[in-house]
């Protein structure tokens, strides 16, 4: 192949010349060991094995090759989807909160409200609220788009989380006894047929 012609010539393959020099020509190739490689090649790799044994890139001299499995131990986690501020990075710390804050500040009320027991049936309306709370977090985790940290998984996972547990804790407020505010027939005889 001449002067100025590249391996992606088609003349240069088309004469059956290559581009590239063969192996059997580049120097000190000629004989070969065991595994392939030549003497030379073969004892400089021996060397560079001993002389960096201790450096943690495999004794290769090149580093570590990337791997594409993902790593047995993580070093850090992705940012839920929605994970971001919920206001712009100016704004103070609550106000970049506010989700988050708006639902632990209801379940905080429904809690004092237990706690104290201001009026009659006060622990079923704090138990309501404090699943009203919950439920308020599942919405706010499905219309708005970034919510903060009240982001703890995907969007779905924590849709059902939520809003899951947010009904059950009103449900279990509306039923509880004495003087349930919500009759369901059939759990009564359920509970009964357990109990017994």
């Amino acid at each position: 192949m001449g002067a100025g012609t590249s391996p992606a010539d088609p003349s240069a393959s088309a004469d059956g010349t290559s581009a590239t020099p063969s192996r059997a020509d580049a120097p000190g190739t000629g004989e070969r060991t065991a595994d392939g490689a030549a003497p030379d090649q073969a004892a400089a790799r021996d060397g560079d094995a001993r002389e960096g044994a201790g450096d943690g890139d495999g004794g290769t001299g090149t580093g570590p090759r990337p791997s594409r499995r993902f790593p047995s131990l993580t070093r850090d986690t992705a940012r839920p989807e929605g994970g971001g501020r919920a206001a712009s990075g100016d704004a103070p710390a609550p106000a970049r909160q506010w989700p988050l804050l708006a639902v632990l500040c209801t379940a905080g009320i429904g809690l004092l409200i237990v706690a104290v027991d201001p009026f009659a049936e006060a622990f079923r309306v704090g138990t309501m609220l404090i699943g009203a709370a919950l439920i308020g977090g599942a919405v706010l985790r499905l219309v708005v788009p970034s919510v903060g940290m009240l982001a703890v998984r995907s969007r779905f996972t924590d849709l059902v989380t939520y809003g899951l547990l947010g009904f059950l804790i009103v449900m279990l407020a509306l039923v509880a006894q004495p003087k349930p505010w919500l009759d369901i027939p059939f759990l009564e005889q359920a509970v009964h047929f357990t109990i017994r």
